[in-house]
């Protein structure tokens, strides 16, 4: 075991070397970086926005102007199609995803099926033979039709609704000159969109919500506007307003003469003849300029409306032909709107609305603020972890540090590699993995310790130490593991950054554990040759615990159904105080530019907006502010809030960080975050079920359900924010809880084979005293790590981190006073692992190991 050939070293050492250069860039300034040569690794983790600043905005598709614009092109073919044909028809109206109509002769019923059949026709999706009937057609004797928007037609020109709508808003988002900006799709309606170091977000969004359709329409001048609006419009015609203040009304033909389809290029500029007023150029394709020159030669003397979204932008006279293909829109422009609607224009327009559901932006300070605060809080958890481990395990200390930090580098090598992006929440699953790498040596110096004192030599204490430790450390790292990944599933963002973060550490853990420890450990043998334990070993007055857990096993239950109870009343009294990840609404981070913020003034301007509920506290010092508002009606409603606050607070205020969260979204997080919780426990438990008994299952179970009440207790009696992180919190203590349940259980199984006689209370007892050095090492290695965290690692993530702080401490608590008393109550056998290789010599107490 402890024997390695001269390939593997090789092997284990190069893997080392290679994490090294792979990490190395993330160590060196990006100026020094550029100066390598092209051979050498240049990739480096990527910052999250909560580390670097920018904005994260997630859009939902319309799916309600997919239906309408699909309900008016269908109404307008079958106008044209029955006119065609010469056959009359009454009452034609169309409401949700049905079109109804009368023929005048119900004799015409099937000349009129003829005539509307391509309606009917399937269409392909683009996939190999695959169809889908966008509309489904029900006609009467009596010549009554119905037509229905099927749902898969719909879903169908939704999906390519979206995948359009990506790539016209990654044109648009490529043009206002951002870095590395991450445009994807989710799901089947939305749009993620995140821009790091963006610093104009209002600008951004701006941009995004403009559907940015360009038609140009004919003036009707058969009536006013007024006499339209007053009696009714003609049928192709119809009344829009221009964005004047006020708003002026002007009667245009429905019918586009020419879209913004056929521009090829706008540009912003300034009209030298009316005083450099900003203005919009636009030019043609040859197509689009042969039909503008076409209309234009056609209707001179006419007026015509060039419309945006809707909205009149201008509608100035025909002078003359425009033959060259260009020309220029001009209105009440700003410099700004002039350059951001040439960038819609040149972009394209979006097929449907597009509307911001979710967005949470980060400023550059704070975004600095958070890598300083993570980076230390980082290095002073390495050192105590480092001093700790050195106090307890001298030697075997110095190795299994060492261990530790190649671990770490591996983590950031293998995040490198991945091009994975590193976020705050990240920087806390690194923290974490020491406890965890710290662990495996824990458990594996402990079970030396014990092969010595059975008189094993050095040697083969070490070798079978290992063999018996090693799969306890699977066990271990696998409830873990299994807790991230569904966590990476059902997390989005930083949250998902955590999520990678801490699996990658626990692969990499085992990874060390199983090759580099051991390879130290072999190398350090060789050298010295040693036939007693290595020097500096402090654990040995566990050695004399005689702890009778199970004695008060009574007692234990009664606080911790009381306290159960407390939290369970709590909870469904008090409530919990749920963040806008669950509630919706808008949280915005303020800080004062001069001076101390002024509570009372910023609840009085708040209140001076109407927005409803808005709560106002300091928070860290006297400049910091957090401004909480009420969930709106609608998602529009929502952005009009951050609008209003910002031109209300931004003369004396930073905004260093806005979350917006629309109430569709809310409920979405609410039932993922359920979901997650209940998987991670289905998951887990199925797996203790399969590798131990299903009492052991069971037991498990109780324990961590116990650590989930109680960590909601936690939050619900501080009062501490319960937000999406919160749910990762929650995931995370129950990864650590079983982890540690999971360690005293394999012992308890171990020990049950071996002492079939003993009463099961004393063997639980015999069992959490052999494992009571690794359960106190452990919980104090990650307690330690944690608390850098709580105490460094800035506001940001403190309520996180007090979380798994408190979830440390009662899981270590659960995995004594829980699982273990939960054997008794349902009668664990002895003789559930009665097997022919159970039964060997020396079956009897007497044969009781030391302890």
């Amino acid at each position: 075991m402890f024997y390695f050939s001269r390939w593997k070293s090789t092997l284990i050492w190069l893997s080392v070397v290679l994490s090294f250069w792979l990490a190395a860039p993330n160590f060196l300034s990006q100026n020094v970086v550029d100066t390598l040569p092209s051979w050498l690794p240049k990739n480096s983790m990527t910052l999250g926005l909560d580390l670097q600043g920018g904005s994260h905005i997630m859009l939902k598709l319309e799916r309600n102007d997919i239906i309408q614009e699909r309900r008016e092109t269908i109404l307008d073919e079958i106008r044209a199609n029955l006119r065609r044909a010469g056959i009359g028809y009454t009452s034609l109206a169309g409401s949700g995803q049905k079109i109804t109509f009368k023929l005048r002769d119900a004799a015409q019923v099937e000349a009129a099926r003829t005539a509307l059949k391509d309606l009917r026709e399937p269409v392909s999706t683009g996939l190999t033979g695959t169809t889908i009937d966008e509309v489904s057609e029900t006609a009467s004797a009596d010549g009554t039709f119905q037509y229905d928007l099927t749902n898969a037609g719909i879903d169908y020109r939704v999906r390519s609704a979206v995948a359009q709508s990506i790539e016209v808003v990654r044109r648009r988002v490529d043009e206002l000159g951002t870095t590395e900006p991450l445009i994807q799709g989710q799901g089947s309606d939305r749009i993620i969109v995140q821009v790091p170091g963006l610093q104009d977000p209002q600008r951004l969004k701006a941009i995004l919500n403009q559907t940015a359709k360009l038609t140009f329409h004919l003036v009707d001048p058969t009536m006013s506007a007024e006499e339209a609006l007053a009696t009714r419009p003609p049928a192709n015609s119809e009344v829009l307003y221009t964005n004047d203040t006020p708003p002026v009304p002007i009667l245009i033909q429905k019918r586009a003469l020419l879209s913004g389809e056929n521009l090829v290029d706008s540009q912003p500029g300034f009209d030298q003849q009316r005083g450099n007023e900003p203005i919009v150029s636009f030019r043609f394709d040859s197509q689009g300029a042969q039909i503008f020159g076409r209309v234009t030669q056609e209707n001179v003397g006419r007026p015509f409306a060039i419309v945006l979204d809707n909205k009149v932008i201008t509608a100035p006279n025909i002078n003359e032909p425009i033959l060259g293909g260009s020309g220029q829109i001009s209105g009440n422009f700003t410099v700004q709107s002039a350059s951001d609607l040439a960038v819609l224009l040149r972009a394209g327009a979006l097929p449907a609305t597009l509307t911001v559901v979710e967005e949470r932006t980060v400023g550059p300070g704070l975004g600095a603020d958070s890598i300083r605060a993570g980076v230390t809080a980082t290095i002073i958890s390495f050192i105590a972890v480092v001093f700790f481990m050195l106090f307890f395990y001298g030697t075997l200390g110095l190795i299994a540090n060492i261990a530790m930090a190649i671990n770490i580098v591996m983590i950031i090598a293998v995040l490198s590699a991945l091009g994975a992006t590193l976020t705050l929440p990240g920087i806390a699953g690194i923290v974490l993995t020491m406890g965890q790498a710290v662990d495996s040596n824990v458990l594996f110096y402990e079970r030396f310790r014990e092969e010595v004192k059975q008189g094993r030599s050095i040697v083969n204490a070490m070798e079978s130490g290992f063999q018996k430790a090693f799969g306890t450390i699977i066990d271990a790292n696998l409830t873990t593991l299994i807790a991230a990944i569904i966590l990476f599933y059902m997390g989005s963002g930083p949250v998902r950054g955590f999520a990678v973060t801490l699996s990658v550490g626990i692969i990499t853990t085992v990874f060390t554990a199983y090759t580099i420890s051991r390879l130290m450990i072999a190398i350090w043998l060789r050298r010295n040759r040693s036939k007693a334990m290595p020097k500096g070993i402090r654990t040995h007055f566990f050695d004399f615990a005689r702890i009778n857990f199970m004695r008060i096993r009574n007692w234990s239950f009664g606080i911790t159904a009381a306290l159960t109870v407390a939290s369970i009343v709590g909870f469904a009294t008090m409530g919990l105080n749920l963040g806008i990840d669950f509630t919706g609404g808008s949280m915005i981070e303020l800080k004062a530019k001069q001076g101390d913020a002024d509570l009372a003034d910023i609840r009085s301007k708040l209140g001076d907006l109407g927005l409803g509920s808005a709560q106002v506290q300091g928070f860290g010092d006297p400049t910091n502010v957090m401004v909480r508002v009420q969930s709106q009606e609608d998602e529009t409603a929502e952005q009009g809030v951050v609008n209003k606050v910002r031109t209300a607070l931004e003369s004396d205020y930073e905004f260093r960080r806005v979350e917006v969260v629309g109430p569709s979204v809310s409920g979405e997080l609410a039932i993922t975050g359920l979901i997650g919780i209940g998987l991670s426990l289905i998951a887990i438990m199925a797996y203790i079920w399969i590798r131990f008994e299903w009492q052991f299952a069971i037991g498990a179970l109780t324990a961590t359900l116990h650590d989930a009440i109680m960590t909601i207790g936690l939050y619900v009696y501080t009062r501490m924010e319960f937000d999406i992180t919160a749910i990762a919190a929650l995931l995370t203590i129950i990864g650590f809880s079983l982890n540690d349940t999971v360690v005293i259980y394999d012992r308890m199984r171990e020990n049950l084979r071996r002492f079939k006689k003993m009463p099961l209370e004393e063997l639980i007892d015999l069992s959490l005293n052999s494992t009571l050095s690794r359960t106190i090492l452990t919980a104090g290695t990650t307690f330690v790590a944690i608390l850098g965290l709580v105490i460094f690692g800035g506001d940001v993530i403190r309520a996180f981190t007090i979380s798994m702080l408190f979830g440390v401490v009662v899981g270590t608590y659960s995995s004594i006073y829980v699982a273990g008393p939960m054997l008794i109550y349902f009668r664990l056998r002895s003789d559930a692992f009665d097997t022919d290789k159970d039964k060997a010599p020396g079956d009897s107490q007497a044969a009781k190991p030391a302890v």
